[in-house]
């Protein structure tokens, strides 16, 4: 009986082998179905390290994407590009892209080699910083440029042989999306498009980047030679009014203009843009021959007010500020009448409601401070709050403010609003220091708080007084009526 109970069982044994074979088998047929249902769809980025479970946060490469919904492959796309040349589109081009969609194609060309990157059509959705749909360009891992809107990128020149480029969109608006064609090219042989500069190391730049005051380029070509950019259209334009048109207007204009108006009137003002002929190149995207109109100093997409061509009268066109920017390109193929279009600087009356709230309030809180520089009793000191008046080298005030009878920071910072638009004056800093040490005051250890010395006064009024008279504002308050540094009476001086 002992024997039996201990003796072995060969066919049940086998049995249990076969059993658990044919399991392990299915196990690893149900895990490759898994890992090829997965890399059939938009493969992810390289050197990702996490995705959280509910799909709030990406890492890839070390850096921190913005947060977004978790996207899923709707329609093929993404790969591995590794011929000499090549192309590639967003999903369902020429049509709409669909949302949640995440396409990754990864470039390499041979070694030694540079990759040169062109987008022949561009219509992405985003706002300024491309937060919703988008196109990225990885190529140094700490670094991804991104890009949304109706203006195509530049040329991008590589440095190495790999280069990776991620669409993504959101689960709202779409647009039609993009094409893109790259080549492979030696160092030696890195270009841009005609109507892009080409900087050190292959940089390109569109021309409205070009002689607008900042060095984009590390050989600062793009700011070289900038007083002779402009001889044939173009320029300056700073009269409350004015017109601008193309070269030769009414005649044909030439190949290959480049003409980059920048208006600037005074602050307190709007630009009103209008076009009273208008015969451009047609082009359903406006590629060839095109207007630009900018609500800023500069060409950046996100102050893109429109882009136009054709035969038909752009809309007037009204800044929200005090400068605006016309851009005009024209391609070495057909050439039209041009344009010609006149602008007016139209005063918005902001500008003297500020002075008036600047002489009273100003004027008040000085005459105030002559009087009592004292701790207020009760009072004790409170980190600064207030954006505008943070960096100004002290950082604890107290409130209630007794000079301007304001109870607290909250209602401080409502009223440092209406200053916000002096930011443009090149003075604002010395402005900046001088209302906030009176509307935000410096404060002492045992609770009081300190007037501006009069040298901040001063300071401000030699800088500021002859710009705040050409918005209509008088300077608000007698220096004089503040202590000086030397006085035994302490006050506020960085």
């Amino acid at each position: 009986q002992v024997g039996w109970r201990f003796r072995a069982d060969c066919k049940f044994t086998w049995l249990c082998v076969a059993l658990m074979s044919i399991i392990l088998l299915f196990l690893i047929a149900l895990l490759l179905g898994i890992i090829i249902h997965r890399e059939a769809g938009c493969p992810r980025p390289a050197q990702q390290r996490r995705v959280s479970a509910r799909g709030a946060e990406f890492w890839d490469g070390g850096a921190l994407l913005p947060l977004m919904p978790m996207l899923l492959p709707r329609s093929a796309c993404g790969g591995t590009l590794q011929g000499p040349e090549g192309s590639f589109s967003s999903p369902n081009y020429p049509g709409p892209y669909p949302p949640n969609a995440l396409c990754i194609w990864r470039i390499e060309v041979g070694t030694g080699l540079a990759i040169q990157l062109r987008m022949e059509t561009f219509s992405v959705e985003g706002t300024a910083s491309c937060l919703f749909d988008r196109v990225e360009l990885h190529e140094d891992p700490c670094c991804a440029p991104r890009f949304c809107g109706n203006v195509a990128p530049p040329t991008f020149n590589t440095v190495s042989n790999r280069l990776r480029v991620t669409f993504v969109s959101d689960s709202s608006v779409g647009a039609q999306g993009f094409s893109a064609r790259y080549r492979a090219v030696s160092p030696a042989e890195k270009s841009c498009a005609w109507d892009e500069h080409l900087c050190d190391q292959g940089l390109c730049l569109q021309l409205g980047f070009v002689c607008d005051g900042f060095h984009d380029c590390k050989d600062r070509s793009d700011e070289a030679n900038c007083s002779l950019k402009h001889k044939e259209c173009g320029g300056p334009l700073t009269a409350l009014e004015g017109h601008l048109s193309t070269p030769n207007h009414p005649q044909p204009y030439p190949h290959q203009q480049l003409c980059l108006w920048q208006i600037s009137v005074p602050l307190g003002h709007v630009i009103d843009l209008h076009f009273h002929n208008f015969s451009l190149e047609s082009h359903e995207d406006c590629s060839f021959d095109f207007v630009e109109v900018h609500d800023s100093a500069g060409t950046g997409t996100a102050s893109l007010m429109g882009r136009f061509c054709g035969h038909q009268l752009p809309p007037t066109l009204t800044s929200s500020r005090h400068v605006m920017t016309v851009l005009f390109v024209a391609d070495e193929g057909v050439a039209d009448d041009g344009f010609f279009a006149t602008y007016q600087a139209r005063g918005t009356g902001s500008q003297l409601a500020l002075g008036h709230t600047l002489t009273q309030r100003v004027g008040s809180a000085a005459a105030g401070t002559s009087e009592s520089p004292l701790p207020v009793a009760g009072s004790v000191c409170e980190p600064v709050e207030v954006e505008m008046c943070l960096g100004l080298g002290y950082n604890a005030t107290s409130f209630p403010n007794i000079w301007l009878a304001i109870p607290d920071q909250e209602g401080a910072a409502e009223v440092l609003q209406d200053y916000q638009t002096l930011m443009e004056l090149a003075c604002y800093q010395h402005l900046r220091l001088l209302i906030c040490s009176l509307f935000v005051p410096k404060c002492t250890p045992d609770g009081g708080v300190l007037q501006p010395c009069r040298a901040v006064c001063l300071a401000a009024e030699l800088r500021c007084q002859q710009s705040l008279g050409l918005l209509g504002i008088l300077w608000p308050i007698n220096c004089n009526i503040l202590p000086d540094s030397n006085d035994p009476v302490e006050c506020f001086q960085p």
